[in-house]
């Protein structure tokens, strides 16, 4: 895994365990969704430059913006394959998970959407936990996003970030699904992050 010198090993360990704790606590919102049991573990972290960040993803995806409003600032994306959505969407609606294959409809993306809003709701409610901060978010944008345009990801973060942290997120829900979803955030994002739950965390207490 290359981070390129640009994040240290305490960095890493401060990301990997908000990743945990953030999306363990989304895990159970969606579960209770979908009524199954979900994980989603294992974050693996690395730096990317802007030219990449899209690199490695299928022809289209899913793509989910995500602002907060309050608290701290900044803005994170989830990238999520269509399939994904299709399974999410059946199951929210009391199928089984096994949907047929075909395009994306509003329903799904509406869909997406709810399940992003609850999930992302219950990280942040988390992360005002770690951070000491009355963290807030904005309603997911999800789009079905051309990887080849990545027009979507331009417009989502300023062109003054130049280097992002992708997290990789292993997603099982229970007897229909394993997968996994791709969080991303700006470089400089990640390291107030870290900084803030360091001063949290720290011998003195709050900041």
């Amino acid at each position: 895994m290359d981070t390129q010198g640009k994040l240290n090993p305490q960095q890493l360990d401060t990301l990997g365990e908000i990743g945990n704790i953030t999306m363990g606590n989304s895990a159970t919102t969606l579960s209770m969704m979908v009524n199954k049991r979900v994980d989603i573990t294992t974050p693996q972290i690395q730096v990317v430059p802007r030219a990449k960040a899209m690199e490695g993803f299928e022809k289209t995806c899913i793509f989910v913006n995500i602002k907060y409003v309050k608290g701290i600032t900044g803005n994170n994306v989830f990238i999520l394959r269509p399939i994904d959505v299709l399974v999410l969407t059946d199951l929210m609606m009391g199928g089984a998970g096994q949907p047929q294959a075909g395009p994306l409809s509003e329903l799904h993306i509406s869909a997406a959407s709810e399940a992003m809003n609850q999930m992302m709701g219950a990280s942040a409610t988390s992360m005002s936990t770690m951070l000491k901060l009355p963290v807030d978010i904005s309603t997911p944008n999800v789009s079905q996003v051309d990887v080849d345009s990545v027009i979507a990801f331009e417009q989502a973060f300023e062109a003054k970030y130049q280097e992002f942290v992708r997290i990789n997120f292993h997603m099982e829900i229970e007897g229909v699904l394993a997968s996994s979803m791709i969080q991303m955030y700006p470089l400089q994002f990640a390291v107030a992050m870290c900084n803030q739950f360091n001063r949290v965390k720290g011998p003195a207490g709050p900041a």
